[in-house]
């Protein structure tokens, strides 16, 4: 088993959080992993990306080549599209719509949403929406991470354990709403792949 993960975003969306919640959760399982992360300019809200390996046997190198990922998991659409030439052909795209209009010249978002629509195997979700109503609007990360969980070949209830072990020092409330966003997000992908 091996799933080669590219998570993509700017910085402040939480792609950190979703690696530690997927790291956790493979721990747990007895995996091995390996990730490699990308700041540029985060703080400014400037790209972020994160290579993570997980497999069942030693991984030698924590970068993913092009063309040999298993899933790109992206929470803001043009930077999913940055990060296509690291798909597998038989890979999935899972990203959010919702831009993040950080730079003057950001394409429109129809013409993103219509090369998204190209790849065969994508789930486009609006997580912002999904995680407003269920209950946080800073849970779209986790939105994400359900809606990508089918793809990661981890059990499910391991991946809610992640999110228990990462929220847990936060309190009950914050957990149990990251729990709620995490399982919307991978009804959302149930219904929709």
């Amino acid at each position: 088993m091996k799933t080669d993960i590219i998570l993509a975003g700017v910085g402040g969306q939480g792609i950190l959080s979703i690696a530690a919640g997927i790291g956790l959760a493979a721990v747990k399982t007895g995996l091995y992993i390996k990730q490699a992360e990308v700041h540029g300019m985060s703080q400014r809200g400037g790209d972020v990306q994160s290579h993570l390996r997980i497999s069942d046997q030693p991984i030698s190198s924590d970068l993913i080549p092009q063309g040999k990922a298993h899933l790109i998991l992206s929470v803001e659409p043009m930077e999913g599209l940055r990060y296509l030439p690291f798909l597998s052909k038989d890979g999935w795209l899972v990203t959010n719509i919702t831009p993040f209009n950080n730079i003057t010249d950001y394409p429109e978002v129809d013409a993103i949403l219509k090369e998204i629509k190209k790849i065969p195997n994508h789930i486009a979700l609006d997580a912002d929406a999904i995680a407003k109503e269920a209950g946080s609007s800073r849970s779209s990360n986790i939105v994400m991470l359900g809606a990508a969980s089918p793809f990661i070949d981890i059990e499910f209830d391991k991946l809610e354990d992640g999110i228990r072990q990462l929220f847990g020092r936060k309190g009950k409330e914050v957990v149990e709403v990251n729990l709620k966003a995490l399982r919307a997000g991978r009804e959302f992908s149930q219904k929709n792949r």
